[in-house]
């Protein structure tokens, strides 16, 4: 099953059309995840061609590398596909919880190549005394994707929904009202109340 999900998605990320936004997107998306749960591959081509490119889009943004953009975009989708039947849509709609899901896993590759780096510098640590603490950032950089991830769970599913889909999935104010079909008020008072929230929880002055 897994080796026809990666066929279905062969064709670089970035060139399906992507999702339009509007009213019945969501709802559209929602079907489709219900489908692919249930083992419908074609639905889950479908959902696959109205995402991928925003997905890639945010994966590209954190590694900065378009192959490993590729390769973690296609991992996430795995897990979309392993974990579609877990899906709750109490909690937030279908884009953001998959862009959630690439996101983390976009995160863990940099931790990863960051945990290699801190390998390979070891020994020139005992050699020499290096310009800057390598260790102390890498604990530091940790410590605050920890501190953040602990921010956005303080979130109500609702700003956390709105938040992830403005800043993880690159959409505007009115793109992200037309997605959850929202008024655009709305979703300004839900956003500017998470971002407070999320400076509170960090302890961030403006």
């Amino acid at each position: 099953m897994e080796r026809a999900r990666l066929t279905a998605m062969d064709a670089s990320p970035a060139s399906p059309p992507g999702i339009t936004p509007g009213g019945d997107a969501a709802a559209e998306l929602a079907a489709l995840l219900a489908r692919s749960s249930r083992g419908d591959q074609q639905a889950f081509a479908d959902l696959y061609d109205r995402t991928s490119a925003r997905v890639y889009g945010l994966v590209k943004r954190v590694l900065r590398d378009p192959a490993q953009a590729e390769e973690v975009a296609q991992e996430a989708y795995l897990d979309v596909w392993r974990q579609s039947a877990r899906f709750d849509p109490s909690r937030g709609g279908v884009l953001a919880w998959i862009l959630t899901i690439a996101h983390r896993r976009a995160v863990d590759r940099v931790r990863s190549a960051e945990s290699s780096r801190e390998r390979d510098t070891r020994f020139a640590v005992l050699a020499e005394v290096p310009e800057y603490d390598v260790v102390d950032e890498a604990v530091m950089s940790s410590l605050d994707t920890a501190r953040v991830r602990k921010a956005l769970a303080s979130l109500t599913d609702v700003q956390r929904e709105a938040l992830t889909l403005a800043y993880y999935g690159g959409y505007t104010y009115k793109e992200v009202s037309e997605l959850l079909g929202v008024p655009l008020g709305t979703i300004k008072t839900r956003m500017r109340d998470g971002i407070i929230r999320l400076r509170d929880t960090l302890g961030v002055e403006e």
